[in-house]
C-alpha cells in the first residue's frame, strides 16, 4: 500500500473544519486586542459569536460524513461527534454574550477571557470526538487548564483565587489518576493507543491481567467523574462554583460537562466493551449518589449559585440514568436532555449575573419581591428553574421523561424511581426560589429589590445579556412542546455511530451467546 496515498486518506482535514473556525477566530482576537487594545471590545465579542456561531453551521454541514475520521485516526468526526461538539460550541456562543458586561465592570481584559474561553471550547470539542490516547489527554487538559485560568480570572477577588486553587489540586490529582488509568490500559493493549484497536486486544485479555484492567477501568472513571461532577467526585464543584465569575461557572455547567459525558460514552463503550457490566455497576452507583447527594445537599443552600452547583450534580445523576440504560433510548435521551439542559441551565445564570450586576449579590433571601420591581427577570428565571425541576410543560420536563422511560425499558427500576423521588425532592428547592422572587408582600422585599436600579441599556453588554435571556427563556419553554424532532436528531445520531451499534446489539444478547463474528454480522445487515 502506498503510504503517502494512505496518510493523505486518513489527514482529511474537512473534517476538523469546525474546529479549525474556532482557531481563526481565537488568533483573530489575540490580534485585534494586540494591535486595537481596549477600544477593540466593542466588536471582539460579537467576532467570537460570529465564529462560533460559523463553527456550528460547519457542524451541520458535515453531518453523515463520509470522511469522518482525521489526524491518522486520532479523531473521529461522526455524528456523535457532531452533536456534541454541538453542544459545546453552543454552549460558549450563549456564554459569551452574558460575559461582556460582567467582565468589563471587573476592570479585566474581555479580549484575554474570550481567548481562553474560545481555548477551552476547542478542547472541548476535540475532547468530544478524540479516538486516541494521546488526543484524549491532550484535549483533555486543553480544557481544564482553560478551566482554571477562567475560575481565577478575577484576580482581585480572594473567592475567585480560593476557588482556582482548589480547581486547580483536585483538577490535578483527578487527571494523573486519569493518566494512570490510560497508562495500564496502554500497557495491557500491547503498546496501542488508538480506541479500536485497544477494544480488539482488551477482549484476550483474562487470567491475572485482567485485574490490571479493572483497575485501570476504576481510574479512568475517577477521571470522567470529577469532569461531570459525579459523587463522590464533586467536591470541588460547590466552592468553585460560587467564588468563580459566573458566566464561567455556566459555561462549566453545560460545556465542560458535555465533553465530559461524550468522553464517557466513546471511552467505556470503545475501549471497555468487554467490561460493560462492570462499569455501568459504577455509574450506577454514581448515579445514586449524585442524585441523593446532590438534591439533599441543594435543599440547605443560602447562595444561588451554591444551590445550582449541588443542582448540576444531580443534573449529571440523572443523566448517567442515560448511560447506564446503553439502549438507543438511553443515549439519545442523553443528548437531548444535554441540550435542554444548556438553555435552561444558561437561562438561569444569565439572570443571576443580571441581577447581581445591580445588587452584589447572590444570596436567595435577597430575590425577595424582586417580582414588582423586574417582571421580565422573574418570568425568565422562573422558566428556567422550574425547567430544570422537571416541571410540565418545561424542555426540562420531557428530557426528564426520556431519561426515566429509556431506563424503565433498561429495566433499571431501581434507578428510575429513586430519579422520579429526588425529582420531586428538587422541585422544593426551585419552587422556594420562585416564591421568593413572586409571594412577598412589597413589606416583606428585601433591601437589595427596595434599592434595585433601573437597567441603562445603553451600557454595552446590557442589551446581548437581555437577548440572551429571552432566548434561553424561548427555547426551555417551547423545546419541550417541539421535543419530537430533536429527538429524532438524537436518535439519528446514534443509530448511524457505529460503536454505538456494536455496544446495543450486544447489549440485546445474552452474554454467553455474543460472538464478535455475529455481531459484526448483525452490524452488516
Amino acid at each position: 500500500m502506498d503510504f503517502s496515498s494512505n496518510v493523505a486518506s486518513q489527514l482529511y482535514a474537512g473534517t476538523i473544519l469546525p474546529e479549525g473556525i474556532v482557531i481563526i477566530t481565537l488568533i483573530v482576537i489575540l490580534v485585534g486586542d494586540l494591535i486595537f487594545g481596549r477600544s477593540s471590545s466593542g466588536w471582539l465579542p460579537y467576532v467570537s459569536i460570529a465564529g462560533l456561531l460559523l463553527s456550528i453551521v460547519a457542524l451541520i454541514f458535515q453531518w453523515d460524513n463520509s470522511n469522518a475520521i482525521a489526524f491518522l485516526g486520532s479523531f473521529n468526526g461522526d455524528n456523535l461527534s457532531i452533536i456534541f461538539r454541538g453542544i459545546v460550541a453552543l454552549s460558549a456562543a450563549v456564554t459569551i454574550p452574558m460575559s461582556i458586561r460582567y467582565i468589563q465592570q471587573s476592570g479585566t481584559s474581555l479580549a484575554e477571557f474570550m481567548a481562553i474561553m474560545l481555548t477551552a471550547t476547542l478542547g472541548g470539542m476535540f475532547l468530544c470526538g478524540a479516538n486516541e490516547l494521546t488526543m484524549v489527554f491532550i484535549s483533555l487538559e486543553m480544557l481544564s487548564i482553560s478551566s482554571y485560568l477562567m475560575t481565577g480570572y478575577m484576580k482581585r477577588d480572594p473567592r475567585s483565587n480560593e476557588a482556582a486553587l482548589k480547581y486547580l489540586l483536585i483538577g490535578a490529582s483527578s487527571s494523573a489518576i486519569f493518566l494512570y488509568g490510560m497508562s495500564l490500559l496502554y500497557g495491557l493493549s500491547g503498546g496501542e493507543t488508538n480506541l479500536n484497536e485497544i477494544a480488539n486486544k482488551v477482549t484476550e485479555i483474562n487470567g491475572v491481567e485482567s485485574l490490571g484492567l479493572a483497575i485501570s477501568l476504576v481510574f479512568i472513571i475517577a477521571g470522567i467523574a470529577f469532569k461531570i461532577s459525579a459523587v463522590p467526585f464533586h467536591q470541588w464543584t460547590p466552592d468553585v462554583y460560587e467564588g468563580s465569575p459566573t458566566p464561567v461557572v455556566a459555561f462549566l455547567s453545560v460545556g465542560s460537562k458535555a465533553a465530559g459525558f461524550a468522553l464517557a460514552i466513546r471511552l467505556l463503550v470503545t475501549a471497555f466493551g468487554s467490561l460493560t457490566e462492570q462499569w455501568h455497576f459504577i455509574f450506577t452507583a454514581l448515579a445514586i449518589l449524585s442524585m441523593v447527594l446532590g438534591n439533599v445537599v441543594a435543599l440547605a443552600q443560602t447562595s444561588i449559585k451554591r444551590m445550582l452547583a449541588y443542582s448540576s450534580i444531580a443534573q449529571a445523576g440523572f443523566v448517567m440514568i442515560g448511560l447506564v440504560a446503553g439502549t438507543d433510548n438511553g443515549y439519545s435521551s442523553m443528548i437531548f436532555y444535554l441540550f435542554v439542559y444548556l438553555f435552561m441551565n444558561l437561562g438561569a445564570f444569565t439572570c443571576i449575573i443580571l441581577f447581581s450586576l445591580r445588587t452584589g449579590t447572590d444570596q436567595i433571601s435577597e430575590y425577595a419581591g424582586l417580582y414588582q420591581k423586574d417582571p421580565l427577570l422573574t418570568l425568565c428565571l422562573s422558566i428556567c428553574l422550574l425547567s430544570l425541576g422537571g416541571i410540565p410543560p418545561m424542555a426540562g420536563f420531557f428530557g426528564k421523561i426520556y431519561l426515566f422511560w429509556a431506563g424503565w425499558q433498561a429495566g433499571l427500576y431501581g434507578l428510575v424511581l429513586l430519579g422520579l423521588v429526588t425529582s420531586v425532592i428538587s422541585i422544593y428547592y426551585y419552587i422556594r426560589v420562585v416564591k421568593m422572587m413572586v409571594v412577598k408582600e412589597p413589606q416583606e422585599m428585601s433591601e437589595a429589590v427596595k434599592n434595585y436600579p433601573q437597567i441603562n441599556w445603553k451600557v454595552p453588554g446590557m442589551r446581548s445579556l437581555q437577548v440572551g435571556l429571552v432566548v434561553s427563556a424561548i427555547v426551555t419553554s417551547l423545546a419541550g412542546i417541539l421535543s419530537n424532532p430533536l429527538f429524532t436528531l438524537s436518535t439519528n445520531s446514534v443509530n448511524s455511530t457505529p460503536i454505538l451499534r456494536s455496544a446495543i446489539i450486544t447489549q440485546e444478547i445474552p452474554q454467553s451467546k455474543v460472538q464478535v463474528s455475529v455481531v459484526e454480522d448483525l452490524i452488516n445487515n
